[in-house]
């Protein structure tokens, strides 16, 4: 994955409000390319080993129970700036700090079913994508 591709997940929360069309269309309109997609659900184990580096954190067992609850979007996004331009686009953890007219301000319900997932830098949108996406998935 080059400096222009970033990763991100539509989560439980916005999968089962059947928001998945309406955010596809806010990051299409955002000017990003989606390179690789798949509907999934993650198991409990997954979902551990996705979000592994929070092992240590309070919040860790009950993000791994939530992001295992129901289906996910996965995808590969690809843009110039693309990490920190879809960042802005999906807006602040929390909801209710987020910007207007954000993905969490439009779409997310709480700090944890805050809707989307956006790689925090380009070394972890490659090691994400990878997780969910072969290289024969990667456009």
């Amino acid at each position: 994955m080059k400096d222009n591709k970033t990763f991100t997940m539509i989560k439980p929360d916005a999968v089962g409000n059947g928001h998945i069309g309406a955010i596809l269309d806010q990051i299409i309109k955002g000017g990003f390319k989606i390179t690789a997609m798949k509907y999934t659900k993650l198991t409990e184990q997954k979902a551990g080993e996705f979000y592994e580096v929070h092992k240590e954190r309070p919040f860790y067992g009950e993000l791994v129970s939530f992001m295992s609850s129901g289906p996910i979007v996965a995808a590969i996004l690809e843009k110039d700036n693309a990490v920190d331009d879809f960042r802005k686009l999906i807006g602040a953890t929390d909801p209710s700090k987020a910007d207007k007219g954000t993905i969490r301000q439009l779409f997310a319900e709480s700090i944890g079913a805050n809707a989307i997932h956006g790689s925090d830098s380009t070394e972890n949108a490659q090691i994400e994508g990878s997780f969910f996406f072969s290289s024969l998935e990667k456009f």
